[in-house]
């Protein structure tokens, strides 16, 4: 049995948090959509560019075509007349040939006169600040010697932008003449609405494809995680495991990447498996031997025993020293009796035997347990918390009095004097539940984990003052519990330990 004090404290590890990682299935996914997307983005992309280009190089040719249609106005002179006329905006735009939507701008140096033509063919006139901005890109136009190069003018409004070529007449006056890029832009833009609309569904298309690809691939992967996942399920602490699970041979094949980690973790359990068989047979020889020494044993302590109680009652006087040596004789073969059947009782229960398996009543039990406890430790303080009703659990009763005896025997030996020790037993669904709680120091926190082992203790003295402890008393309670299908834990803090103990109902 462990000895209880207060607990160290344990330095505080932090705990890692974030966005939980992907898995392979959903990278491989959202890389090939994602490639498809950028692909998709790239060949939209430059379709609609080298469209516009094609689409505005066109236009170009349209808006020469209209500036050398509209120079026929400015080389007419009248009749008799030797000089040159400058006609106005409206007699360009009216002119024939001329389609709709076609801008024009006339300046001879003090008049100006602007304006396009609407859906229907009527002259609209432009506003003072769209002639202003004409004229502006004219003259600049004609200062940079770019007069033969159609360029964009974006005039707002209902107008929009055109493409306009600036030109010089003969008779000195400056004349501009544009399309709308309306045409243009829009056919890119229903190119690129198509393929928006085209690219987006194939993307999910592909979506849903990779995803039912990417599984189908996967399954081979998911067997062998199966494999595993079972493999990591197997009791193999204790008993005699059976390691049959391997991963099919059909994901084995070492010319696949999912085939070598199958073949891999197929070696693995293979070795696995053998250390598991040479373990559990070295484990039987030792569990053999337990039986067998403490078998024997019972027979030579049961001898010494009885010689020393023989020797002490043959009413022949005795020297003080001998009485004293054996008396400690008898007190020790006592101790080492008890330590024997402890001994042979965990190899039976490691050997598997089944116990016996009766109602019991675990009401009176624990009456009678508490009872024995109180006898032998008057000095500590025992409550029993009892349901109405009697609770029956299917076991073996001797060895479940031998189950809560050790627990209270802990409880007395391991805390002080005037220690409250409470039993209670209640129902919780098909389980019996049984707690023993103390107010006692409470257990180490070095030793929870090795608490139920055999020969734990809580210091190195083989002796207390209230009695010898072997270390196996906890180490019976957790194998008769879990010989009975049942658990036992236990939670311990300063000031509070409680061992709970979980039965099935009979």
């Amino acid at each position: 049995m462990a000895s209880r004090s207060a607990p160290v404290d344990a330095p505080i590890i932090p705990t890692r948090t974030g966005r939980a990682p992907w898995t392979l299935r959903r990278r491989l996914v959202v890389a090939v959509v994602g490639l498809l997307a950028l692909v998709s983005l790239v060949i939209g992309v430059v379709s609609v560019a080298i469209l516009s280009a094609s689409l505005m190089d066109g236009l170009d040719q349209q808006v020469k075509g209209a500036a050398e249609r509209s120079s026929v106005f400015f080389d007419r002179r009248p009749n008799g007349d030797f000089t040159l006329t400058t006609p106005t905006a409206s007699d360009v735009l009216n002119g024939p040939s001329q389609p709709p939507g076609t801008l024009a701008l006339v300046y001879d140096g003090a008049t100006v006169t602007a304006g396009y033509t609407d859906e229907t063919g009527a002259v609209v006139a432009l506003s003072s600040d769209q002639i202003t901005q004409l004229v502006t890109e004219l003259d600049s136009a004609v200062q940079k010697g770019d007069t033969s190069v159609p360029f964009s003018v974006n005039l707002g409004g209902d107008v929009g932008e055109y493409r306009v070529l600036a030109e010089t007449a003969r008779s000195g006056a400056l004349y501009l003449v544009g399309l709308p890029v309306a045409s243009v832009t829009g056919t890119a833009t229903q190119l690129a609405l198509i393929i928006a609309i085209v690219s987006l569904a194939g993307i999910v298309l592909v979506a849903f494809l990779a995803t039912a690809i990417v599984r189908l691939a996967l399954r081979p992967l998911q067997r062998v995680t199966a494999t595993a996942t079972r493999v990591s399920e197997l009791p193999l602490d204790r008993g005699e495991v059976l390691l049959v699970d391997r991963v099919p041979a059909a994901d084995t094949d070492p010319r696949t990447e999912v085939g070598r980690v199958g073949s891999a973790l197929n070696r693995m359990l293979d070795h696995v498996d053998i250390a598991l068989e040479t373990r559990q047979a070295s484990e039987n020889k030792v569990r053999q031997f337990v039986a067998d020494a403490s078998h024997e044993l019972r027979t030579p302590l049961a001898s010494i025993r009885g010689y020393s109680e023989l020797t002490r009652r043959s009413g022949q006087e005795l020297p003080p020293d001998a009485i004293h040596a054996l008396g400690r004789i008898e007190s020790e073969s006592v101790r080492m009796t008890g330590l024997v059947e402890d001994l042979l009782l965990l190899a039976r229960l490691d050997e598997g035997r089944e116990l016996e398996r009766e109602p019991v009543d675990l009401t009176r039990l624990l009456v009678d347990v508490v009872s024995d406890a109180h006898a032998a430790g008057r000095d500590h303080i025992w409550d029993l918390d009892l349901p109405e009703e009697p609770v029956l659990a299917a076991g073996d009763g001797p060895r479940l009095h031998q189950v809560f005896a050790n627990l209270l025997a802990n409880a007395r030996v391991h805390t002080d004097a005037g220690t409250r020790v409470e039993v209670a037993l209640g129902v919780e669904g098909e389980n019996a539940v049984v707690t023993v709680t103390d107010d006692g120091p409470g257990i180490p926190e070095n030793l929870r984990g090795t608490l139920f082992e055999r020969f734990a203790r809580g210091d190195s003295s083989r002796f207390r003052g209230t009695g010898g402890s072997t270390g196996l008393g906890l180490a019976i309670v957790q194998a008769v519990v879990l010989a009975h299908h049942g658990e036992v834990t236990v939670d311990s803090r300063p000031g509070r330990t409680s061992f709970r103990v979980v039965l099935p109902l009979a």
